[in-house]
């Protein structure tokens, strides 16, 4: 069989392990293979390792090296995408596992759009661990279409979306602001460019964009009215950064997603004129029904969140 040739047999044999899909994950982070190694604890050669074996198992290229670091390929982009669906199951599979050890009687079910779950919901989670030990928590990331379908049919108990606007049949509290930003990869000719773009150019431009539903492309639809027809449109937050991040294209972006790629000058943000992209972030529950227990205790979590009374 060739290096990059589809391979065969059961599922087992043609998805990845676990292990192999959190290094890409960090990859796709970090922009660096040994970066990645070191925050797994592997050292860089079985990085490489597993990488490799990873794109004879997918039949794909999933990695560019070069001296300056490691970016995604296009479809390594979009494998990341599917990697951390899988991871984030895994990890909720992993919670409720330890729930059945230890025959936990409390859950709490979290529906989270992508920017809040990626970047902002770890850190809520750990404190309400802290303070929850005994309490099981499942989480499902989506756009903030799904968080409020989720919601309305009683599969969640609390959720977090990043819209302009409250979904309909939800009650909500803002727990924060976050703004987007418009960044490109060095090479584009966007960051070379004196003058700051105004709102009709970059509505005409083709972006990468996030899918319809997501909140980041409700607030930029919501700014500056028809879009140009997306570039790329992926469904995460991390997938639209490592298409960026590749050269693909331009990108808008929660600052919440850009610190390190901006410091580091992988990603250069382009100043905009005439529109405002910012956003609050809001906690939301069906109306009528208040957070109570393990929801009210997240919620009161959440930086500038006030919980609600039973």
């Amino acid at each position: 069989m060739s290096e990059l040739e589809e391979p065969r047999g059961g599922l087992a044999h043609r998805v990845p392990d676990l292990g192999a899909l959190e290094l890409l994950l960090a990859v796709a982070r970090l922009g660096s293979l040994g970066r990645a190694a070191r925050e797994l604890g592997i050292t860089q050669p079985a990085a490489s390792s597993r990488v490799r074996s990873m794109e004879r198992q997918l039949g794909v290229a999933l990695v560019d090296r070069s001296p300056r670091g490691s970016r995604l390929t296009d479809a390594g982009a979009l494998v990341t995408d599917w990697a951390r669906r899988i991871v984030e199951a895994a990890e909720a599979f992993d919670v409720g596992a330890q729930a059945l050890r230890d025959r936990r009687d409390s859950r709490l079910r979290v529906a989270a759009s992508m920017t809040i779950a990626e970047y902002l919901l770890p850190g809520w989670l750990i404190a309400l661990r802290a303070e929850r030990p005994d309490t099981a928590v499942s989480l499902l990331a989506g756009n903030s279409t799904i968080v409020a379908e989720r919601l309305l049919a009683d599969e969640a108990d609390l959720g977090f979306v990043e819209g302009p606007t409250v979904p309909a049949g939800l009650d909500a509290v803002v727990i924060a602001h976050d703004h987007l930003i418009v960044v490109t990869a060095p090479g584009h000719p966007w960051a070379r460019r004196r003058r700051p773009l105004d709102a009709a150019e970059l509505a005409s431009t083709p972006l990468i964009l996030r899918e319809k539903g997501s909140g980041t492309r409700q607030v930029l639809e919501s700014a500056l009215g028809e879009l140009a027809r997306p570039l790329i449109e992926l469904s995460s937050t991390t997938a639209v950064k490592s298409s960026a991040l590749s050269g693909a294209g331009p990108a808008v972006l929660s600052e919440l997603a850009l610190g390190e790629e901006l410091s580091a000058r992988r990603l250069v943000c382009i100043p905009v004129d005439g529109v405002r992209l910012r956003r609050a972030l809001r906690a939301v529950w069906p109306t009528g029904h208040r957070p109570a227990g393990p929801a009210r205790d997240l919620l009161g979590l959440t930086r500038g969140g006030t919980p609600a009374a039973d």
